[in-house]
């Protein structure tokens, strides 16, 4: 579904962005990979992935909050002089807290990831996609912006204002060949599931229609969709993949 595109993901090295990494790749695409910094298993991630598909993989390094870094960066992959067919925004930080006990300061640290930092790499890259005349924009949000969920003041208000950011840009951007939609993941078998009391982990299972967890790969396929063409008419949307809880 993408084949010829070239498509920027962020936070490829672990969970659902190695997923979606592994996804475009198979899918047929460019990929500029993006992680905080150069580690052996990041490198040898992007090995595998090159060897198993007939994809050209590129790694991007910066640290979400260092603007200057993303600046960079954006600035290397416009001088490419390849457009940026999608840009698929994964990389972000949980935090499980009940509203009276989360402080100013993890406010501020979740919100500078998960929306600030966004919102920055987004308003480089759709720049670059209006003088394209055309892009996609995919953002991973989560449930717990729409679902108001017990210990997820801080972390569900960040996903909750990427939404905003998504339905904005899909209304100001869609008449110059832009669309933006977002993904909203439920409970996912990834790292994150770590931080998750045992007893709220089994609730969920008991909630969801489907009894169990989703699969970083199942949230990597409706990325795909919404990256590719086959999506051409979709914009402003939230998809829930979360087994119908």
């Amino acid at each position: 579904m993408l084949e010829g595109k070239n498509v920027l993901i962020t936070g490829t090295n672990r969970g659902i962005g190695q997923a979606i990494l592994k996804e475009c790749a198979a899918n047929g695409a460019s990929v500029w990979a993006h992680a905080r910094k150069e580690t052996p298993e990041f490198v040898s991630l992007l090995n595998e992935v090159s060897e198993q598909y007939p994809a050209e993989i590129r790694p991007v390094y910066f640290d979400m909050t260092d603007k200057d870094a993303m600046k960079k960066a954006v600035m290397e992959i416009r001088s490419s002089k390849l457009p940026v067919d999608a840009l698929i925004n994964n990389a972000g930080m949980m935090h499980n807290a009940s509203f009276q006990m989360s402080s100013e300061k993890a406010l501020r640290d979740v919100f500078e990831v998960n929306f600030f930092a966004t919102f920055l790499l987004t308003q480089y890259i759709a720049n670059l996609m209006v003088r394209q005349k055309h892009g996609s924009i995919v953002t991973v949000s989560s449930m717990g912006a729409l679902d108001g969920n017990p210990g997820k003041a801080v972390y569900g208000a960040s996903k909750a204002a990427l939404v905003t950011m998504s339905r904005v840009i899909a209304n100001e951007l869609g008449t110059q060949g832009v669309r933006s939609n977002c993904i909203a993941p439920g409970v996912i078998e990834t790292d994150i599931l770590q931080t998750m009391p045992e007893s709220e982990l089994l609730k969920a299972k008991e909630l969801t229609p489907m009894k169990r967890t989703g699969l970083p790969d199942e949230v990597a396929s409706v990325a795909v969709f919404l990256a590719s063409d086959k999506s051409s008419f979709i914009n402003g949307q939230v998809i829930r993949v979360d087994g119908g809880l």
